[in-house]
């Protein structure tokens, strides 16, 4: 995988999205499209001056203007929220080196006079309540949410069985050598549409899913599912999510077999879970779309469009990766989607009062 191609594909495709948000009502801010500007400008011109370099570049300027920004606001968020405004404005303090925004800095001001209020607070014992502040009977309420957002695992056993089985397939292929040479990823199990067919050897339909050409490949990977992963386990189901990541992944591998055998695509050895991951994408798109008048589904359904867009762009520009696997696997997951039902929440227990009972 083309390191500097990726990077420089997420420093001009993501700050286009940002500005492209721009126009509709509640869009990023002033600060943001500052952001958005400034990365793809300086990739632009890294790519007409070295482009060789100008995806290690942009990609620099997108990790830090952008990336980690979104990410560290976001747990900015959560911090203030649990009325941890001291540590929600050290961590506004230190984005604010990489995102000097002005919307940063009211947030910053705003957490200091909340600090000061809380200290005041806890010293007169006088003064109102941190925002946020539940009812004693709320409380255990308020602990399962904290225990949510900060342990994502936690309802989402599959996803961290799946990472970690995906890390261990890897450390397998280190121990053999050189990842990237085909005679060791034939060993170990890499997809050969022809060897599939002419030798049957039906297990690299599977074992392929778990094999990755390098570092950085498994990285993209585990990440994605990461992102994608934990939302739709918690909305299906860990059985249910773990037939989906599985059978996408061999409807992706069983659609390249069959677009080699009847030369519509030419793949001589493929790794790699991307067409699970995209199988993950595939399946939100069906199930959002069976639900699609549940809260909140419409626009999820639109982002998740935009991932399959902007999927479909990199593969475009990318003859490294497959795009029969990826569609393959997205096609299979949105099937399955379609079939897919929420999981069944279990009811609250009522208290006496209320089952009427002394």
């Amino acid at each position: 995988m083309d390191l500097n191609h990726v990077f420089l594909f997420l420093a001009v495709v993501s700050p286009l999205l940002v500005l492209a948000r721009a126009w509709r009502p509640g869009g990023p801010t002033h600060g943001w499209r500052i952001a958005a500007l400034i990365v793809l400008t300086i990739s632009s011109i890294a790519w007409i001056l070295s482009r060789t370099t100008a995806g290690y570049i942009g990609g620099a300027l997108w990790f830090a203007l952008l990336f980690l920004p979104a990410i560290g606001l976001r747990k900015m968020t959560e911090l203030a929220a649990h009325g941890d405004y001291k540590a929600a404005r050290r961590l506004g303090a230190a984005l604010q080196a990489l995102h000097p925004t002005a919307e940063l800095r009211g947030q910053l001001q705003l957490f200091r006079r909340l600090e000061e209020s809380n200290q005041l607070r806890d010293i007169s014992g006088f003064g109102p309540p941190p925002i946020g502040h539940k009812p004693a009977q709320q409380e255990p309420v308020l602990s399962a949410s904290r225990i949510d957002r900060h342990r994502p695992f936690q309802r989402a056993p599959v996803v961290l069985i799946l990472i970690l089985l995906n890390t261990a397939a890897f450390l397998f292929e280190i121990s053999f050598g050189n990842w990237n040479d085909p005679e060791v990823l034939h060993r170990i199990g890499a997809l050969e549409p022809y060897a599939v067919v002419m030798q049957g050897e039906y297990w690299r339909l599977f074992t392929a899913l778990f094999l990755h050409g390098g570092f950085a490949h498994l990285l993209f990977n585990l990440f994605a599912l990461y992102v994608l992963g934990p939302p739709l386990e918690r909305s299906i189901g860990a059985a249910r999510f773990a037939v989906c990541y599985l059978v996408s992944g061999l409807a992706s591998s069983a659609g390249v077999v069959l677009l080699t055998v009847i030369g519509l695509v030419q793949v001589a050895q493929l790794v790699g879970a991307s067409g699970c991951i995209m199988g993950i994408v595939g399946a939100w798109a069906g199930f959002l779309l069976r639900h699609r008048h549940a809260p909140h589904a419409r626009r999820r359904l639109a982002n998740v469009f935009m991932i399959i867009a902007i999927q479909t762009a990199f593969d475009l520009s990318t003859p490294q990766v497959s795009m029969a696997a990826h569609l393959c696997g997205l096609i299979g997951g949105f099937f399955l989607g379609l079939i897919l039902t929420p999981r069944a929440v279990p009811a609250a227990p009522q208290s006496r009062n209320d089952s009427g009972q002394n």
